[in-house]
C-alpha cells in the first residue's frame, strides 16, 4: 500500500514529484493522495489491468500537455467479451519475511564491546534479546479475485470483485482493500453508429499500523539501538521502559489506521458521423474519502508530556473531466492515409477537510476503557484540543488538442501535434501554455533496395516535442486569502502573475530491428532532453504577509538528461513443446544541471548533503571528506572538516533488465530482474543510532563499527554528516521468479486452470549495508525534493506465493 517512485528517461524535478501522469481508460490521474506515503493507485485492481504502456518521447507524451513532462503510463483494463457468461476466479495464498536485516551487535559481541570500551558494565542485563527479531513477523496474505463476463455483438459486460488481506512483516501492520469494477460496452440503432462505454470502479481499502503517515523509520531506529542484553519485557509480561524507546510498546501504544474509499466513474458515448469521422465524448468523475486515526497511548508518554494523544483527520479529494473529441481517419488517395483528432478537454480539481485532535488530562489522562482515544476526544483536555478545516484554492485545467499522422503506403509516417493548456494556477500573464511536437518514422526495410531475407523489419524513428509542468499548488501564483485567529481574513501569500510554465524539450532518434524470422528485436533510441523555466518555491518578497509560504518563481538554468536506450528480445526455441527466449533492456542515462544563478541544497539530515549545481547531476552529495580514523581513533577529514566535496551521485547510470522465459510442455518458468548501477547512498542510521558513540549509554552499536581494525574513540564526534556513510548503491535484484503449470480443462466445468507457485524480491546482489539500496524516502527541503538519502523507510520483504486460477 505505499507509495512508489517512478522516473522515466532522468531525474528532472527540481520541485514536486517528477512522477509520470497515469492515464486510466482515457482518463488522467492527478496524482494527488490524501495522505502522505499512500499509492494513487491503491484503488486499482491489478487483476482488472489488460495493458500497461509507457510512453516516454516527447512525440508520444505532448498529446497529454502539462502533464507530461516526466512521462506517461497508459492503463487498460480488461473489458467484456462476445459470448456466454464466463466466470474467472484467482485465489493466492503467500508468505513474508524480511529480506535483509541490518548488522548490529549480538549480545556476546556487546558484552565484549563494554569491556573493549571500559564504559559501564552494569549495562550487561544478562539477557540474550534480538530486537529486530521481535518487531518483525511473517507477513500472511490472500488474495481472491472473481469476473464474469459475455455479451454479444451490441452489448458486452464484465463485472469483476477483488478481496485482498495482506498482514506486513512489521507487527501490528496491515492492508485490507476491497474492490468491485463494472463495466459495459454498448452499441445502438440499427446502424450500430452510436454507442457508449461505461465503467464504475468502487475501492475502499484500510491500511493500520503504528506509524503511518510519519513513516516507520523511528520504530526501526528503536529497535537497532536496543541494548541486545536487555529484555523487551518485565518478568510480568509488561513492557520495559515504555517511555524509553520500547520499540515494542511503541509498535503496540501507537495506533494509526487510514481507510480511503474510492469511486471513479466514467461514462463515454460515441457517434460515427461517417465511416471515417467519429464524434466521442468522455466524462468521468473520481471521489476520494480519507478518514485517518491516530492515538498514543498514554503509557508511552514521555515525562513532562501530555498524558496520550488522538488526532482525527478527513480529506476529501474530486476531480472531474470532461474531453470533447473528432477522429478523422480516410484514405485521401492511393497510398495516402490520414488520421487526424481534435479535441476540446476541461478538468477541475477540488481538495478539502478537517480534523480534530487532543491531549489526554493532566493526571488521568484518557484513561483505560478499552477503546481507542479517537473514539471520544471531546473528553481530553480542553486546553490541548483543537479543531481544523480547509479547502484548498479549486484549479482548472482547460485544454485544446489536435494530432494529424500521415501514413504513405506503410513506408512513411509523419506525426504533428499540438495541445494548449491553459491552467488556473498561474497568475492572469501566463495563464496558457503550448506544447508541440514532430515525429516521423521510415520503414526501410520495405524499400525495394533492403530486400534481405533475414531482416523483417528495419524501421528509423526521430521525434522533437515539448511537453509543461504545473505541479506546483493551487493558489500560489495569485493573491490566496486564510483565516486566522479570531476569524481575521487576510492576504496570505506573495502572488506571482508572471510565473510561467516549467517547458521541457526532448528529442529522440530510434531503430526498430525484427531479424531472422522475427525471432530476435533489437530496438534502440537516444533521447536528449531539457527542462527550462524551474518552478522553483523561493523565500518570499519583503515586505511579506505574516505568515507568508514561499513564493514561486521561474528560475534560469537547465536541467540535461540525455541517454541511451537498448532493448533486445531474442527467441532461442519457439515450437509447440518446447520454448526458450530471453528479453533485456538498458539504459545508460548523463544528467546535468547548467545556468542556475544559484547553488541550492537540499537533503536535510543535521544539515543539507545535497547541492543542485551547476556542472554537477540533480541531488550532487555535498559534504566533508572523510580520511579514516587517526590513531586516537578520531575522524580525520580533509581540509580538517572546513570544506565541503562533492562526493558522488546519486543518480544511477545504468539501468538494467533481464527477463528469461522457459516453456516445456504444460510448464513454463518466467524469472525478472533488474538492477541499477553507478549510483550511492547515504546511510544515515550508521550516522545517527549505530555509531560508537551510542555504547556510552548503552545502547546497541553497528557490527561494521566494531569490527573495524582501527577502533573509535567514543568521544569521537561521528554524527557530522561526511562520505565515511555514503556508499555504493548498485544493486541486482531477482524481483519475480514463477513457475506455472497449465492444467487445462477439467472435465466440462473448470477451464483453462492453472497452478503456480512464485516467489517475489528473493535476493539483491549489493555491498550496501541497509535494508535496499533502491531509496524511496524523501529529506526535501521546502519543496525540493531529496535522492539517495537512506532513513529506514519500511523494510522491503521476500514473498512466496501459491496460486490458482480457472473459469467456469
Amino acid at each position: 500500500g505505499g507509495t512508489t517512485t517512478i522516473k522515466i528517461r532522468g531525474n528532472s524535478a527540481l520541485s514536486g514529484t517528477g512522477q509520470p501522469l497515469f492515464v486510466i481508460d482515457g482518463a488522467p490521474l492527478d496524482g494527488r493522495t490524501l495522505q502522505a506515503g499512500a499509492n494513487p493507485l491503491n484503488f486499482l485492481n491489478p487483476d482488472d489491468i489488460e495493458t500497461i504502456n509507457v510512453l516516454k518521447d516527447a512525440s508520444a507524451t505532448a498529446i497529454y500537455g502539462s502533464r507530461a513532462a516526466y512521462g506517461v503510463i497508459i492503463i487498460t483494463t480488461k473489458k467484456g467479451r462476445l459470448g456466454q457468461p464466463k466466470i474467472t476466479i484467482g485465489v493466492t495464498g503467500g508468505i513474508s519475511s524480511i529480506a535483509k536485516k541490518i548488522q548490529v551487535l549480538n549480545p556476546v559481541q556487546f558484552r565484549e564491546a563494554l569491556k573493549y570500551y571500559q564504559v559501564d558494565s552494569t549495562f550487561d542485563k544478562g539477557g540474550n534479546t534480538n530486537a529486530q527479531n521481535a518487531i518483525l513477523q511473517d507477513g500472511i496474505q490472500h488474495n481472491y479475485n472473481m469476473a464474469i463476463t459475455g455479451g454479444n455483438e451490441n452489448s458486452k459486460y464484465r463485472l469483476s470483485g477483488n478481496l485482498l488481506n495482506n498482514d506486513g512483516i512489521l507487527r501490528n501492520s496491515n492492508l485490507k482493500k476491497y474492490g468491485l469494477l463494472i463495466s459495459g460496452n454498448f452499441k445502438f440503432l440499427e446502424s450500430k453508429k452510436l454507442g457508449l462505454d461505461i465503467s464504475l470502479n468502487a475501492n475502499q481499502f484500510i491500511q493500520s499500523g503504528s506509524v503511518l503517515e510519519n513513516g516507520s523509520g523511528f520504530i526501526i531506529y528503536q529497535a537497532l539501538k536496543w541494548n541486545p542484553t536487555d529484555s523487551l519485557r518485565n518478568a510480568d509480561g509488561t513492557y520495559r521502559k515504555m517511555n524509553d524507546g520500547n520499540p515494542l510498546a511503541q509498535l503496540d501504544f501507537l495506533r494509526s489506521s487510514f481507510k480511503v474509499t474510492t469511486i471513479s466513474g466514467t461514462a463515454s458515448p460515441y457517434f460515427k458521423i461517417t465511416n471515417w469521422l467519429e464524434y466521442k465524448m468522455l466524462f468521468n468523475v473520481n471521489y476520494s474519502t480519507g478518514i485517518s486515526r491516530s492515538s498514543v497511548n498514554q503509557l508511552i508518554s514521555p515525562p513532562g508530556q501530555p498524558p496520550g494523544s488522538a488526532t482525527v483527520k478527513n480529506n476529501e479529494l474530486t476531480t472531474t473531466q470532461l474531453t470533447h473529441t473528432l477522429n478523422f481517419e480516410k484514405e485521401i488517395f492511393n497510398g495516402f492515409r490520414l488520421n487526424a483528432t481534435a479535441g476540446f478537454e476541461y478538468t477541475k480539481f477540488i481538495r478539502k477537510g478537517f480534523s480534530a485532535s487532543g491531549n489526554g488530562r493532566d493526571s488521568a489522562g484518557f484513561g483505560n476503557f478499552g477503546l481507542d482515544y479517537t473514539n471520544y476526544i471531546q473528553y481530553s483536555s480542553i486546553v490541548g484540543r483543537s479543531i481544523a478545516s480547509f479547502a484548498d484554492p479549486t484549479s482548472d485545467l482547460q485544454s485544446f488538442f489536435g494530432r494529424t499522422i500521415f501514413n504513405f503506403r506503410e513506408k512513411y509516417l509523419l506525426t504533428a501535434t499540438i495541445r494548449a493548456d491553459g491552467s488556473s494556477k498561474f497568475g492572469k500573464n501566463n495563464r496558457y501554455g503550448y506544447f508541440p511536437s514532430f515525429a516521423g518514422a521510415w520503414i526501410i526495410s520495405k524499400e525495394t533496395f533492403l530486400k534481405i531475407d533475414f531482416i523483417n523489419l528495419f524501421k528509423f524513428r526521430a521525434g522533437w516535442g515539448k511537453t509543461g509542468n504545473q505541479e506546483f499548488p493551487a493558489g500560489s501564483a495569485q493573491a490566496r486569502y486564510s483565516f486566522f485567529d479570531g476569524g481575521v481574513l487576510r492576504q496570505f501569500n506573495n502572488p506571482n502573475p508572471d510565473l510561467k510554465w516549467q517547458s521541457d524539450r526532448q528529442y529522440n532518434f530510434g531503430v526498430d530491428l525484427l531479424l531472422f524470422n522475427e525471432k530476435l528485436s533489437l530496438t534502440v533510441d537516444y533521447f536528449n532532453k531539457q527542462t527550462t523555466n524551474l518552478l522553483f518555491p523561493g523565500p518570499p518578497i519583503q515586505p511579506a504577509p505574516p505568515d507568508a509560504p514561499l513564493l514561486w518563481k521561474n528560475l534560469a538554468g537547465k536541467i540535461l538528461n540525455k541517454g541511451l536506450e537498448i532493448q533486445l528480445t531474442t527467441f532461442v526455441i519457439n515450437n509447440k513443446e518446447y520454448g526458450l527466449s530471453l528479453g533485456l533492456n538498458a539504459t545508460f542515462l548523463k544528467n546535468t544541471v547548467a545556468g542556475l544563478p544559484a547553488t541550492i541544497f537540499t537533503g536535510f539530515i543535521s544539515s543539507p548533503v545535497e547541492v543542485i549545481q551547476n556542472g554537477y547531476p540533480m541531488n550532487t552529495f555535498f559534504t566533508r571528506k572523510f580520511l579514516g580514523l587517526n590513531k586516537d581513533g578520531f575522524s580525520n577529514y580533509a581540509d580538517s572538516g572546513v570544506t565541503f566535496y562533492h562526493s558522488g551521485n546519486p543518480n544511477p547510470k545504468i539501468l538494467l533488465g533481464i527477463n528469461p522465459a522457459f516453456r516445456l510442455k504444460n510448464f513454463s518458468l518466467t524469472a525478472s530482474l533488474y538492477g541499477a548501477f553507478g549510483q550511492k547512498v547515504f546511510f544515515t542510521p550508521l550516522m545517527g543510532i549505530m555509531n560508537v558513540g551510542g555504547i556510552s549509554f548503552g545502547n546497541n552499536i553497528g557490527l561494521a563499527i566494531y569490527k573495524n581494525p582501527e577502533k573509535e574513540s567514543l568521544q569521537n564526534p561521528s554524527q557530522s554528516p561526511s562520505t565515511r556513510f555514503i556508499f555504493k548503491g548498485d544493486y541486482l535484484r531477482m524481483s519475480n521468479l514463477t513457475l506455472n503449470y497449465k492444467i487445462g480443462d477439467i472435465k466440462k466445468t473448470i477451464k483453462d486452470a492453472n497452478i503456480y507457485i512464485a516467489g517475489q524480491n528473493l535476493f539483491t546482489i549489493t555491498k550496501y549495508p541497509g535494508f535496499d539500496p533502491e531509496i524511496n524516502s524523501d529529506r526535501s527541503n521546502n519543496g525540493i525534493p531529496s535522492l539517495g538519502i537512506d532513513f529506514l523507510e519500511y523494510p522491503p520483504s521476500r514473498t512466496f506465493i501459491v496460486g490458482l486460477n480457472f473459469s467456469l
